[in-house]
């Protein structure tokens, strides 16, 4: 299925199952929770059910919760400028249409709150807007330990979609893959560029963290810095290392330069974080038991490790 504007790729039962989802509630009213691991098309997701939608003439916009606490109040409240003018936040810029708040987890806990409030009272100011959020996390954990506001929480969790990750809808990856080649091939000029099958195998078998946003990526790099037109193994294999060296050297960044011990725990927790802390997914993910997963998990703990200790 390719949706037409849109990188709404795939014809595997879970995420067919997901698009007739988001079609069917388009036609309503209700604020939606999509959750999905980074990468997975979320706010792709948005852009189906608004364009599915009687709205899909009126603004859509998005607001990025993950941005500072200043900018997210500006963006949704409006702020006044320096010279004393007026701009009109997300809230009344997209009255009739819809509003994304992506990253949700993101907000402020204050401003949480805050949002709340306003939420409800958008029909004493004539304001009709479809609202979304998009999350990476099991925000219902975040509740329960007291990261995010419940009343929050209960308002966008009535309905709620799941995009599947790339790993669990393996029959879709040529059909994803042919698309970012034809699409590249053509952005770069590069006429006739496709995929090797043992280029195809070794995609089908990696861990792609950032799902097909990254394989994207590496598809793009491959059309904007080589003039080959068979895409092999070699070629997806030098691209990832050139990626991988972009990286940061910290914690978040690549594994270059760790130790076995550090390279062990930075892959424990990108497997915990792109399963939203899920740890009987991230131990399937890893090739471990619970059991050791748990282990390990206790062990960064008593390291000190703050991501760890605040797993719930």
């Amino acid at each position: 299925m390719l949706i037409e504007n849109f990188e709404v790729l795939g014809m595997s039962p879970k995420y067919l199952q997901t698009i007739e989802f988001a079609r069917n509630v388009s036609v309503t009213k209700n604020p939606v929770l999509i959750i999905g691991e980074s990468g997975t098309g979320k706010r792709t997701i948005c852009k189906y059910i608004h364009q599915s939608s009687a709205r899909r003439e009126q603004p859509f916009l998005i607001v990025d919760c993950s941005d500072t606490k200043e900018n997210v109040e500006r963006q949704v409240l409006g702020f006044r400028d320096e010279a004393g003018k007026f701009h009109k936040g997300v809230l009344e810029l997209g009255n009739h249409g819809m509003v994304v708040f992506a990253n949700i987890e993101g907000l402020d806990e204050i401003f949480q709150r805050k949002l709340y409030v306003i939420l409800n009272e958008l029909n004493d100011y004539d304001l009709d807007i479809r609202l979304l959020a998009t999350t990476t996390k099991n925000l219902s954990k975040y509740v329960s330990s007291g990261r995010f506001n419940r009343a929050l929480f209960s308002y966008f969790a009535g309905t709620q979609i799941s995009v599947p990750s790339l790993r669990d809808r393996k029959e879709d990856i040529r059909v994803i893959v042919d698309y970012f080649c034809k699409k590249f091939a053509e952005h770069y000029q590069r006429p006739g560029m496709v995929i090797a099958d043992s280029a195809l195998d070794l995609i089908s078998q990696s861990y792609w963290s950032q799902n097909y946003t990254e394989l994207a990526a590496v598809i793009d790099n491959i059309a904007k810095n080589t003039n080959i037109t068979l895409i092999d193994k070699h070629a997806i294999e030098e691209t990832e290392r050139g990626t991988e060296s972009q990286g940061n050297s910290d914690e978040e960044g690549s594994l270059k330069l760790m130790s076995l011990k550090e390279a062990e725990k930075l892959l424990i927790k990108k497997a915990l974080i792109h399963t939203s802390e899920n740890r009987t997914q991230a131990a399937k993910i890893l090739g471990v038991s619970i059991r050791t997963l748990r282990n390990k998990i206790n062990e960064y703990r008593s390291d000190g490790s703050q991501f760890f200790i605040n797993l719930r």
